[in-house]
């Protein structure tokens, strides 16, 4: 099948700037609103808009494409729909609201640079699609079964780990507690988790493909993102601002990122309770 487009070795240019100028618009937006929570909507679903164009601009075998292109797809609508409602009816995410506290007069000026870090971010991860696209190796594989098997894993549990907190939230135990039920009593952040997870399906299914290597990359820079920078070092300094002692006991029992049996806490600490 030809490129859809003639120059794609000029398609990430085009994908990048489309969605910078989308960030642009929505930080405009936010300077009125208050609410820069829409580049987290934006940055999923261009990222994974990026992802289909750039996997069906290949001329590789079909049934990959498909397979591949329906995975980045469904990922993208699926957790771009939640954080919509959750954006929409909520006020600005904690994270953001400390951030334009903290920066003060130079909000605006910071969150410019921040959501155009975003879609340069969008583009970085979605380029794997390219690779995945182009690979001429045809019929089904044994990886591509784990790679399937992950990213079902991926999904429903970070379905589960959303659902389940914000359950959580509306139920009258919620106000001012930390979750601890269902995924949330083996891991701090299970929906981080699971998100990293499914960035682990693309260089499974890249294995023995020519280029396939370089998609390590994109889980590697995820799990930085998420232990080290935007993921859950903001999450937890709002979480100890909120709960307070609540979440500190639960950072004590609770691994922060991969799931594992909870640890019994200290006698002095459950003696206090």
């Amino acid at each position: 099948m030809p490129d859809l487009i003639p120059d794609s070795n000029t398609l990430w240019i085009w994908g990048w700037l489309g969605l910078s100028l989308v960030m642009f618009a929505l930080w405009w937006r936010q300077t009125r609103t208050l609410n820069a929570g829409w580049v987290d909507v934006a940055w999923t679903l261009g990222l994974g808009a990026m992802g289909v164009v750039f996997v069906f601009n290949g001329s590789g075998w079909g049934p990959r494409r498909w397979l591949v292109a329906g995975a980045i797809g469904f990922w993208s609508i699926r957790l771009g729909t939640h954080l919509w409602r959750r954006v929409a009816s909520e006020r600005e995410d904690g994270r953001y609201a400390s951030l334009r506290r903290s920066w003060g007069r130079k909000a605006d000026a910071n969150l410019f640079w921040f959501f155009q870090i975003q879609a340069a971010l969008a583009l970085v991860l979605a380029l794997p699609m390219l690779v995945l696209g182009r690979a001429q190796l045809e019929g089904w594989r044994m990886v591509d079964g784990i790679a399937v098997l992950l990213w079902i894993v991926s999904m429903v549990g970070e379905a589960v780990a959303d659902r389940q907190l914000k359950a959580w939230r509306r139920s009258p135990n919620g106000r001012g507690r930390t979750c601890r039920s269902g995924l949330w009593r083996y891991s701090r952040h299970p929906n981080y988790f699971f998100e990293w997870l499914h960035w682990s399906v693309y260089p499974v299914l890249g294995i023995e493909l020519p280029g396939g290597v370089w998609l390590w990359f994109a889980p590697l820079l995820m799990l930085f993102l998420i232990c080290k920078v935007t993921g859950i070092p903001p999450t937890e300094e709002q979480s100890l601002r909120s709960r307070g002692d609540d979440y500190r006991d639960y950072q004590r029992t609770t691994n922060a990122f991969f799931p594992g049996p909870s640890r019994a806490p200290k006698k002095h600490l459950a003696g206090s309770r």
